[in-house]
């Protein structure tokens, strides 16, 4: 599933930001974010392999309170990124930066899409994971300095990538080999049933407000 439309700089830390200052549903966040629900669902359960700072797009000028609002009060309405942003992220892309703490990890990541989706190639692989193609062949031959401590590992669960990314890259890579994709189908069923959730528990906390209102002014 890819993103056609620009993502936040830090679209996990965005993520943990609307999850605890926002009544958007886990589909819409994660929709803006440009992240897998299962992710957004991980930061809100606190069940995420990083645990993650917050940080607030509308003090960062990627998001507007109004589209907030319109947001919460319609869950299924996209949020919008301001244009100003836009134009910004489009201006500073570039290589994938990885923070210094998960770079021991690019080649476990690697070693796994390698394995698992040979069909994907050295120049994706490159921009998805942010290493170069030397590195890539290296892990493949065998040759790379630290081979016999290298072990396969979803790039996702590694928090190398987002799990959107990764769909999106391998489906890319599956059109072009002529073969069919996997399908994700690990929200089966599930994805009404959340939204029902989401949508019951909004519903009651407009009541207790409704009702704290009333008591107010009684």
């Amino acid at each position: 599933m890819a993103n056609a439309n620009p993502t936040p700089l830090m679209p996990h830390a965005t993520a943990a930001w609307l999850v605890d200052n926002t009544g958007l549903t886990f589909v819409q966040i994660a929709e803006y974010c440009g992240i897998h629900i299962l992710e957004v669902q991980a930061i809100a359960d606190e069940t995420a392999a990083t645990k993650y700072t917050g940080r607030d797009p509308v003090r960062a000028h990627e998001l507007t309170m109004e589209e907030i609002e319109k947001g919460q009060q319609d869950p299924n309405y996209r949020l919008k990124m301001s244009v100003q942003a836009q134009d910004t992220i489009r201006r500073t892309r570039g290589p994938r930066y990885t923070p210094v703490s998960k770079r021991q990890d690019k080649p476990d990541g690697i070693a796994w899409i390698l394995k698992n989706h040979p069909e994907v190639s050295d120049g994706a692989i490159g921009k998805l994971i942010g290493t170069t193609r030397n590195t890539i062949n290296a892990i493949r031959e065998r040759s790379h300095w630290n081979s016999a401590n290298i072990v396969p590992k979803d790039p996702v669960t590694l928090g190398l990538c987002s799990q959107r990314e990764l769909d999106a890259l391998v489906a890319k890579a599956a059109k072009k080999a002529g073969i069919k994709a996997p399908e994700d189908v690990r929200l089966e069923g599930d994805r009404e049933a959340l939204l029902e959730e989401l949508r019951a528990e909004r519903a009651a906390a407009a009541e207790a407000l409704a009702a704290e209102g009333a008591d107010g002014e009684a």
